[in-house]
């Protein structure tokens, strides 16, 4: 494992991310366009991969990228190769991409929740698998699973066990890559445009339900996810474990 390179010291005292390269799969929307824009506004350089080409151009353009790949994130193959063509060490890996599957039993496709459920575990044991080499000692993957899933609900069954599955996976990894550190964001509802493609002509009554009712009396965003992850980042004390950010969600009754 390469050593790792000092950063400049933050407004915490905490070392930054200046200086520092951090590869954003699921980079070119949402919350890891927001990642990446709050690292390069930390000091930080970005990798970003994702499946739109278009969309990846726009976002390296803005962003001064080092690099970009087009690729599915599900490939595992496409994956290994991605950080096996890497020229040198990174500081760390934000992986965003997924997303939840819902269906009620009666509508269930087996076929697909088998392929859904099981290419999500293998997304997270293959960028483990394939990075560990590729970042530098005291980095960090995060990445972003959910909380919806806790609560036992008609058409969670697929997500309700992913929701379990990962915390215990992100802390097993945090050993066997160690001194990597590994860690995982749990989000509620966030304001992102999956959120949108999901709920269709129910965004806006989700949102409105949501700041009537969240205690912090607003919708959280993809930058309050994005400030989270690069606290992860910067801060190398933190290591296997799960972070809840949805804004008190969670304490809400059906």
């Amino acid at each position: 494992m390469t050593g790792a390179t000092a950063g400049g010291p933050g407004t915490d005292g905490r070392p930054g991310l200046d200086g520092r390269t951090v590869v954003v799969i699921g980079g070119s929307s949402g919350i890891g366009l927001e990642t990446a824009r709050q690292v390069r506004a930390d000091g930080g350089q970005v990798v970003l991969v994702g499946r739109d080409p278009e969309r990846l151009r726009r976002a390296a353009d803005e962003l001064d990228a080092v690099s970009t790949a087009a690729f599915d994130a599900a490939d595992s193959d496409r994956v290994a190769r991605f950080f096996h063509d890497l020229p040198g060490p990174v500081d760390h890996v934000m992986v965003t991409a997924g997303s939840p599957s819902y269906a009620p039993l009666a509508e269930l496709d087996l076929d697909v929740a088998r392929r859904e459920f099981g290419d999500r575990l293998a997304l997270t044991l293959g960028i483990a698998l394939h990075s560990r080499d590729k970042v530098r000692a005291g980095g960090t993957l995060v990445f972003i699973g959910g909380t919806g899933g806790r609560r036992p609900g008609v058409g969670l069954a697929v997500v309700s066990a992913m929701t379990a599955a990962l915390p215990a996976l992100v802390a097993n990894l945090a050993l066997e890559l160690a001194p990597v550190r590994v860690n995982l964001i749990a989000a509620g509802f966030v304001d992102t445009p999956l959120s949108a493609s999901l709920l269709g002509d129910q965004l806006e009554a989700r949102r409105e339900d949501l700041r009537a009712r969240l205690p912090i009396g607003r919708v959280v965003g993809p930058a309050d996810v994005a400030a989270l992850a690069v606290h992860i980042m910067r801060n190398d004390a933190l290591t296997g474990a799960t972070y809840d950010i949805d804004g008190g969600q969670q304490l809400l009754p059906h």
